[in-house]
């Protein structure tokens, strides 16, 4: 068989990227691996929430003063996502999220020494800084090991460690303070993120798709080569409407996801009068919900584009759509007494938001390229988790200027309908990855849905 040589090609053909071979075996083991974080990490999360009621009881601490220890968690959250987002295209995914899960173990060590509300906020600060680019970087580093086209699935588990984190947490930790006291909780998962850090650092090497390898040269430089620009300005990137639907959609599913950590565990126990084991069931419940559309919905997506439906209704839509489905239900909460429909909206505002961790990226990557999609995500993550700053402290303010804590958790609910109704709407009107890749040019064409023009959404 004689081999082609580059004469046979046209004159002003480009060469043909080399292809990455899928390594199978090793892309699923990281793939568990980063699962295991996501559980970790928010274990790491719920356990303030989990322990709310014995912290608030021992300290004498207000509802203010408590839910400003809870939003201290993102005083730095979103400002690391950023940095590290930016310092991922110079340092490789092991190093970050081996660093991030032992700082992790650090952060919980202060309340073993010193019960007082600034050991509690000197911990949450460290845990948000060092679970700020956790999402964002360990699917940069999922995606590294993936190929375009077999994102979707390791996306929804990637995401769906979030609900089995909190799955697993609830009843454990619970347990565990029960049992052992609220400081235990903490002493447990310091020594799973150390756990974990030492095993990420065998195994967590980086995979074959975290470049655009046609030309790395010209992607160092931002050089033009023969299909485009490989690089392009982040201001371009980031003022492109699916950019701003994908932050958007983060933003109000985020509002939800830090009412649920820092105040649905006291409301439960509070206002529904339900015992420990009881709200850690139903806190189960709602993350075993979160993980049935995760691992449906994803999925579905990747069979959707393939079909070639348009970015704009297979992801974009579905990330709107469950926003405002979770913002309606949590508009209706503090106006239903029956105990099973309460439930079950309490299961849909706290859990239907879920779908759109994963597909918020998956929308940002079809339009960046993949040099700068690190980066990009950081900045998405970073922009999009602002109300874990914002909702806890100002929930437990209006708790305590409420003439009761009824009325308090009326208003905080219905302005966080607000919050996410608005943010769901955004997300539809703006979301449009094809139209967005095409308008960015080549470049544009990130690694997660291919443009319309050329196959599918």
């Amino acid at each position: 068989m004689i081999k082609p040589t580059p004469s046979d090609r046209p004159p002003n053909a480009p060469a043909p990227p080399p292809k990455a071979d899928f390594d199978r075996r090793r892309a699923w083991l990281i793939a568990a691996m980063i699962v295991t974080f996501m559980i970790v990490n928010y274990a790491d999360k719920s356990v303030l929430g989990l322990a709310a009621v014995p912290i608030m009881d021992e300290l004498d601490i207000s509802n203010s003063t408590y839910g400003m220890i809870s939003s201290s968690f993102a005083l730095l959250f979103s400002l690391s996502g950023l940095v590290v987002g930016f310092v991922s295209t110079r340092v490789s995914s092991r190093v970050l999220l081996v660093t991030m899960a032992a700082l992790w173990a650090v952060a919980q060590l202060p309340v073993l020494f010193v019960a007082s509300v600034p050991a509690l906020v000197a911990g949450r600060v460290l845990l948000g800084a060092a679970e700020g680019p956790a999402a964002s970087m360990s699917m940069h580093a999922l995606y590294k090991w993936f190929p375009p086209d077999r994102r979707g699935l390791p996306s929804a588990l990637q995401i769906s460690g979030a609900a089995l984190g909190t799955l697993i947490a609830a009843p454990v930790l619970t347990w565990l303070i029960t049992a052992f006291g609220w400081r235990s909780a903490f002493a447990v998962l310091a020594v799973t993120s150390a756990v974990w850090s030492l095993a990420w650092w065998r195994v967590g090497h980086d995979g074959p798709y975290g470049h655009d390898r046609a030309a790395p040269d010209r992607a160092a430089h931002g050089a033009p080569g023969p299909g485009g620009p490989l690089r392009l300005p982040y201001r371009r990137l980031l003022l492109n409407g699916t950019v701003l639907g994908s932050i958007a959609g983060a933003f109000g599913a985020s509002w939800a996801l830090a009412l649920s950590h820092a105040w649905l565990p006291a409301y439960l126990r509070t206002e529904l009068d339900m015992t420990p084991g009881g709200a850690a069931t139903l806190i189960s419940g709602i993350s075993a919900f979160s993980l049935v559309l995760l691992l449906g919905v994803s999925p579905l997506v990747d069979a959707l584009s393939r079909r070639g439906l348009s970015g704009r209704w297979s992801s974009g839509a579905p990330q709107g759509v469950a926003v405002a489905v979770a913002g309606l239900a949590m508009a209706a909460l503090p106006f239903v007494d029956a105990r099973l429909p309460l439930l079950v909206l309490i299961t849909m505002a706290f859990g239907a938001h879920a779908v759109v961790f994963p597909l918020h990226y998956m929308t940002a990557a079809a339009v960046v390229p993949p040099a700068q999609r690190g980066a990009v995500f950081g900045i998405v993550a970073a922009t999009g988790t602002l109300p874990g700053l914002i909702a806890p402290y100002l929930t437990g303010r209006l708790l305590d200027s409420a003439p009761s804590p009824d009325a308090g958790y009326t208003q905080a609910f219905l302005l966080a309908s607000a919050v996410m109704v608005t943010a769901a709407l955004v997300a539809l009107a703006t979301i449009r990855p094809e139209r967005d890749a095409l308008r960015l040019g080549p470049a544009g064409r990130g690694q997660g849905v291919a443009p319309r023009a050329s196959t599918s959404a």
